[in-house]
This record gives C-alpha cells, sequence and structure tokens, in this order.
C-alpha cells in the first residue's frame, strides 16, 4: 500500500529521524504479535516522545485518514497490538514515551508515562521504600500503558483488583488529537461519568493513553509462602475460604494447579524439585504478605492457620517457604506451567472465569466433556482460583502432526469451550484481552446490549474508525 507522499512528509517533520522509521529491519520485528499468531504491515512506525508529539500525529492521521495501532511491550495475548495485512495503518510505538514523571511517597502514588516497562516501575518504586502491587510473567516487556489499555490481571488480582482498580488517574490523545488530561487523583468527584473508565480495558480503540498516576502500597517486609497438596480443586476452593477467613488482607494470592501441570513444569526445568513428597491431584500456591507493622508476627499466623487447616482435614500435605529463595522456588514453578505445556506440545489455550464459587465444578464438569469430545485430549485448568480466573489448555492428542491437529480442530474446540463459558455465566476472556483472537467470539456471544453500547461509546469517541481498528469490536 502506497501512503500519500505528504503524509509521510509531515509525519516525519513532527517526529524528527528518531520518531518515524520506514526501515523494514527495524519495523519487521514488532509486526507479529508473542504468541506468533497475527502478522500484519505498517505504512510506518511512530515513536513519539511525547504526549504533545502524539496528539499531533493523531491529527495528522485523522486528516489523511491513516488508520493507528498503538503498541507498547507487544507482549499481548490476543493480538490486540498488531496491524492487519493492508498496510494503511501507522504502528504507533509508545516505548519511548517512558518516563516516570513523579513519585509521591507521602501519597503513596506515581505518575508515569505509557512506555515505562513493568518492571521499571517496581525497580522505582522499591527505591522509595514502596511498590506496585501487579506483577506477571511478562513484567520485564510490558509497559504501564499495554497493561491499562488490557486492564492486566496477574497474580495479586485477589488482594488488589486488576489494573482497573489501581489507576487513579490518566492521560491519553483521543482519535481527534485532544489530550484527555485527568492525572490529579481525587478520592470523591461526582462530576458525571468516570470518563478514564472507558480507556482502560478498551484496548486503544477508544484514546491512546499516554500516562497514568498509579497506586502504590508500603513495600512488604516479610511473606510467606505455603505449597500445599490437595484431593480436588474443590478442596482447593474449601482452603481458599479458610485462609480469607484466618488471614484477611494479608492473603495476597492463591494458584492452582494439577499434578499433570507441575510433573510438565518438572520436565521442563531439570533443577526443579517438587515442594511434597508424593503426588497429589491437586496444588495450591498461598502467599501470604505484611508490611513493617504487621511482619513479626507473619510466621506465627501462617502456622496457626495451616495447623487448624490440617486439624480440619483441608489438605494431605504442605510446605512452608522457610526462606526468600525457597519463596521464588515455589513461585518458579507456577510461572514456569505455560511454558512447560508449549514445551510439552501443541494445545488450545483458553483465558476464561467464571464466577468464584463455581470454578471448581466448572472444571470438575467441563474437563470430561471436552475430552470425550475429543478423544485422546487432555484439559487442563492452572491458575488464579482466587479471583475466578484460569487458564484452561486442552493439549493435543498423540498424532503425527500436532500443529496440523491444532489448526484444523482448535477453532471447533474454543467455540465449545467458550459456550461452556457462557452457559456457566462466565467470561471468554478474563485478563488476556479480546484483541482480534477473540473479537468474532465476543459478537457472537456477547449480550447484544452490552455490545451496543460498546459500538455507540466507540462511534463517539472514533467516528472515523481509526483507533486500533479490527480489534475488541
Amino acid at each position: 500500500m502506497t501512503m500519500p507522499v505528504d503524509f509521510l512528509e509531515d509525519a516525519a517533520e513532527v517526529l524528527g529521524p528518531r520518531g518515524l522509521t520506514r526501515e523494514a529491519d527495524l519495523v519487521e520485528p514488532w509486526l507479529t504479535d508473542w504468541r506468533g499468531r497475527f502478522t500484519g504491515r505498517a505504512c510506518a512506525m511512530a515513536s513519539p516522545a511525547s504526549t504533545e508529539e502524539l496528539a499531533r500525529i493523531v491529527r495528522l492521521c485523522a486528516a489523511h485518514d491513516v488508520p493507528i495501532v498503538p503498541q507498547g511491550g507487544n507482549s499481548g495475548m490476543s493480538g490486540g497490538a498488531t496491524p492487519d495485512e493492508s498496510g494503511r495503518a501507522l504502528l504507533l510505538s509508545l516505548r519511548r514515551m517512558n518516563a516516570i514523571r513523579e513519585i509521591d511517597v507521602e501519597a503513596r502514588r506515581v505518575t508515569c508515562e505509557a512506555g515505562v516497562v513493568l518492571q521499571t516501575l517496581h525497580e522505582a518504586a522499591e527505591d522509595k521504600g514502596l511498590r506496585f502491587p501487579l506483577t506477571l510473567g511478562g513484567k520485564g516487556s510490558a509497559t504501564v500503558g499495554g497493561l491499562i489499555s488490557t486492564n492486566a490481571g496477574g497474580c495479586q488480582v485477589l488482594r488488589h483488583g486488576s489494573m482497573r482498580a489501581l489507576v487513579l488517574g490518566l492521560e491519553a490523545v483521543l482519535a481527534d488529537g485532544q489530550v484527555f488530561s485527568m492525572l490529579t487523583p481525587l478520592k470523591k468527584d461526582n462530576r458525571g461519568f468516570d470518563l478514564k473508565q472507558l480507556l482502560i480495558g478498551s484496548e486503544g480503540t477508544m484514546g491512546i493513553v499516554t500516562a497514568a498516576t498509579l497506586k502504590l502500597l508500603p513495600a512488604v517486609a516479610e511473606r510467606v509462602v505455603i505449597w500445599a497438596g490437595l484431593p480436588s480443586i474443590g478442596a482447593a476452593r474449601t482452603l481458599l475460604l479458610h485462609c480469607e477467613d484466618s488471614m484477611g488482607d494479608a492473603l495476597e494470592g492463591f494458584e492452582v494447579m494439577p499434578q499433570a501441570c507441575l510433573d510438565a513444569v518438572l520436565d521442563h526445568l531439570p533443577s526443579a524439585r517438587a515442594p511434597l513428597t508424593g503426588a497429589h491431584a491437586w496444588h495450591a500456591l498461598i502467599e501470604v504478605v505484611a508490611d513493617r507493622a504487621s511482619a513479626a508476627t507473619l510466621r506465627d499466623r501462617c502456622e496457626a492457620m495451616m495447623a487448624d487447616a490440617f486439624g480440619k482435614d483441608l489438605l494431605e500435605d504442605a510446605a512452608m517457604s522457610v526462606s526468600e529463595a525457597q519463596a521464588e522456588a515455589f513461585w518458579l514453578l507456577r510461572e514456569s506451567v505455560a511454558p512447560a505445556e508449549r514445551a510439552r506440545g501443541p494445545a488450545v489455550q483458553h483465558d476464561i472465569s467464571v464466577p468464584v464459587e463455581k470454578m471448581p465444578a466448572f472444571v470438575e464438569t467441563t474437563a470430561p466433556m471436552i475430552e470425550a469430545a475429543w478423544p485422546g485430549t487432555e484439559a487442563v485448568a492452572f491458575g488464579h482460583l482466587g479471583d475466578g480466573n484460569v487458564h484452561y489448555h486442552v493439549i493435543a492428542p498423540d498424532v503425527a502432526d500436532g500443529l496440523a491437529w491444532q489448526k484444523s480442530e482448535g477453532k471447533a474446540i474454543s467455540r465449545y469451550v467458550h459456550d461452556l463459558v457462557t452457559e456457566w455465566g462466565g467470561s471468554i476472556s478474563a485478563e488476556h484481552g479480546i484483541g482480534q483472537l477473540k473479537r468474532d467470539e465476543l459478537a457472537r456471544l456477547g449480550d447484544p446490549v452490552a455490545l451496543s453500547m460498546l459500538r455507540a461509546v466507540k462511534q463517539a469517541l472514533d467516528p472515523q474508525g481509526l483507533l486500533n481498528p479490527g480489534k475488541l469490536i
């Protein structure tokens, strides 16, 4: 696709030599999504260094009818930051906008730009004796803007909520180039809609996030990580309730996996060791934390909680971390499930949620149904039981060409899984977003009234349809 010469010339004038490139070797790595499922083309890649530059580029795109595909760390799971194959779109990288503008220690908040990498944010907060309470496996590449645009989750949603709950203020460029600026947080503000919430989770289709004010917490002074062996996922739910009753807000994470997932991880990581002797149908990883004020009593409270759990026959075995190294070793097992499953062979992957109290019954009921419908497959669920979100993988049978099987059967399996999730009152995308991967499924299964409202908001904010076209709606 040949773009108007005057558009590219004007864009180069706005952004300068570092801000606009058409060189294939520089652009190509960003044209394929992290999972390798989608590859597109772009007329150029723009890398603005400021909100003002970005606003000028957006106004230029609106004048020339050029679509815009915003991109942060390109670590999304649903192809939401990949352009289509037309070559008309401008790929918009936010990675140069990476300043941490202010950390207010007393107010416990940080204002930073969209291109700040999550791990960099963690380190900056830690230097001030604070922490940002959201983490995930891609923290070394995921950016603040991408996390906001996809309403990212992670392993601490149980206590702190998803990204939506951590955003106190927002700055964004709208489709017409206007700058929406509400970075200053207010505890109480009743001037109508909470407009920033329209942008959080909208995947760049309503506006382009440029900066945010985020909530910080006191640094963790003490943490205990517990690995528990359980007879069933239903027993894991019972143990979760026990931990919530015993530890209250100190309970920060509750993750589950079946024995098959742990076995895959141990095969994948030769140096890893099983936390418990013997096999258990299910395993739970429990994290409990304390700040300086309550650190001294945390371990005693954990020991009392687990003693009570053993007394009530809530679990079969357990190990409690005695050092930070052991705590990290437990978490490494959990964080290695996804790469271990990939190494094991092809699988059809789903990121789903149902009401927390229904998750054990959902897994126990639907896994046999899927395995019966596709003989030779294995349905495994692992992840964030505490907030009703599991990663639900259907592993390919032992066939000559697993990738070919995945391509031929994957769509039907996903459709079946999504139908089941919808019947159980759940969501086909718990934390990975819709992007282009699940766009058609959302259109098929989404509530018609809710979809109509989404389209109306999109039309109002982006009447030309230039912001991340083909994604979400």
